[in-house]
């Protein structure tokens, strides 16, 4: 399993947010760190993935708007896909 780990004290961006998920499940070169293209790479893959977030008030906070799109897109895999996995820890202590 590829695990995507995504923690809001970590996270500064919606770009470093897109290079963690690049970054942990190896998207090539081309790949257009946006949303769209997120569940284009996660509808695409074969492989068992794992999206664990934590401290997710910053992340709120830091991807604004896109916090939102990102838990229905999460949502929308968990649904759509056998094999993908969501963790959600609102605080993983300091």
């Amino acid at each position: 399993m590829r695990i995507v780990f995504l923690d809001g004290n970590r996270i500064a961006s919606a770009q470093d947010m897109h290079e963690e998920f690049a970054r942990a499940l190896e998207f090539p070169e081309w790949y257009g760190n946006n949303l769209d293209a997120l569940h284009d790479m996660l509808s695409e893959s074969t492989e068992e993935i794992g999206v664990i977030l934590v401290n997710t008030d910053k992340l709120a906070e830091t991807l604004g708007r896109r916090w939102t799109a990102l838990l229905r897109l999460l949502v929308d895999m968990k649904r759509e896909r056998r094999g993908f996995h969501v963790m959600m820890e609102p605080f993983a202590g300091e």
